[in-house]
């Protein structure tokens, strides 16, 4: 089995950065002609490299893009996944149970984060930054940590794994592959929508609800706006505040939930809409800010441009399915979602707004913290 030790106590990670076009040049040299994943901010030069050049395909979640990249194998053409140990969880079924068993050699470029030290990142990275390199030696699947100039060797042990048929992951530190060229800024109109107007509007209109905001900047921008002991900023866990607010909703039925979320979020775990609608949670509010792209990661774009808000709203069962696009019929969408029955499904489409970021709730206050405040909220 092929390995690489951990770093010790006091190593640095590297400061060399690997140009974003030589990691593609590189992967393109070793076959690889077809790309997937979920994008990460440490990756957004490769990730626009591929895709400037037709070869990426973005996937909801990382279980998803691995099943993807294995359908590619099995057709005979190499392919390769780009993400972020954060979401390595979503990966281990697809891994475990598909390529390891049915021996599909894909190759996996994984960020790194909370890694090698936790206090050096955000705190919803620390777990899995200190057990990525495990999991991956409990299922037995053959990893390297890249090293500054090492990306050929890195390769070349992929290469080997490839021939005994099994995946092979490159554990890349933060900071490691350079950016690409920055995209061009598109303009927008005047009335257009954005993440700090679409916030602040709603959370004027907030009393006592319960609100759940998903991790990135949506939750940035609501601790900014108005900080409350009855708002949960979830931080990591993406996708997953939907089933969040729906079990406060149904736990409290006498309350209103609010969930505040993003398209790429919503589309991550799209199933847990059905789950909404069939526990008809009439005090749920579902909100989601569609922006069409991953705004912290680097804005690379999601697939929400395909998607007929109100026919999928519908299609999965929410009682209401409200939109808006403009600054004018705002605030009356949003009060129309705050007092008709629910589920209801309140999505606006906003224009990205990247050069607006705020810190984080828990610059100011620990994640524990944070969460007692809001569970004696919550039971109030």
């Amino acid at each position: 089995m092929l390995r690489i030790r951990r770093l010790g106590e006091g190593e640095a990670v590297t400061e060399e950065k690997l140009p974003a076009r030589t990691f593609v040049t590189a992967l393109h040299e070793y076959g690889v002609r077809r790309v997937t994943g979920v994008p990460c901010g440490h990756l957004k030069g490769p990730w626009s490299e591929f895709d400037r050049l037709g070869e990426l395909t973005p996937a909801a979640n990382e279980g998803a893009a691995l099943a993807l990249a294995a359908g590619w194998e099995l057709a005979g053409t190499p392919a390769a996944v780009l993400c972020q140990n954060s979401g390595f969880g979503n990966l281990v079924n697809p891994l475990a149970s598909l390529l390891l068993p049915c021996r599909i050699p894909v190759f996996v470029a994984m960020t790194l984060r909370g890694w090698p030290d936790p206090e050096s990142d955000e705190p919803q990275h620390a777990a899995m930054g200190a057990a990525s390199e495990s999991l991956l030696d409990e299922l037995g699947v053959p990893y390297t940590v890249l090293r500054p100039g090492g990306f050929a060797e890195a390769l070349e042990r992929a290469g080997r794994a490839r021939k005994a048929g099994l995946p092979f992951f490159t554990l890349i530190p933060r900071g490691s592959v350079g950016a690409a060229d920055p995209a061009p800024v598109t303009e927008r109109a005047g009335d257009a929508l954005t993440r700090p107007i679409v916030v602040a509007a709603l959370l004027a209109e907030l009393g006592d609800e319960l609100l759940v905001t998903t991790t990135g900047y949506l939750s940035r921008q609501a601790n900014h706006e108005l900080d409350r002991p009855g708002t949960f900023y979830m931080q990591g866990s993406m996708g997953h505040a939907a089933a969040i607010g729906l079990g406060l909703a149904t736990a409290n039925p006498d309350r209103r939930v609010v969930v505040l979320d993003g398209d790429g979020a919503f589309l991550m775990h799209l199933g847990t809409g059905t789950t909404v609608s069939a526990a008809g949670a009439r005090n749920l509010v579902h909100v989601v800010v569609d922006n069409g792209c991953y705004e912290s990661t680097g804005c690379q774009a999601t697939t929400s441009s395909t998607v007929d808000w109100t026919a999928l709203g519908t299609g999965l069962g929410y009682a209401a399915v409200l939109t808006c696009r403009r600054r004018e019929p705002l605030t009356g969408q949003l009060r129309r979602a705050l007092r008709a029955p629910g589920p209801v499904l309140c999505v606006l489409d906003v224009a990205p707004t990247p050069d607006e970021v705020h810190p984080r709730a828990t610059a100011s206050a620990g994640l524990d913290e944070l969460t007692e405040r809001f569970r004696k909220a919550a039971g109030s």
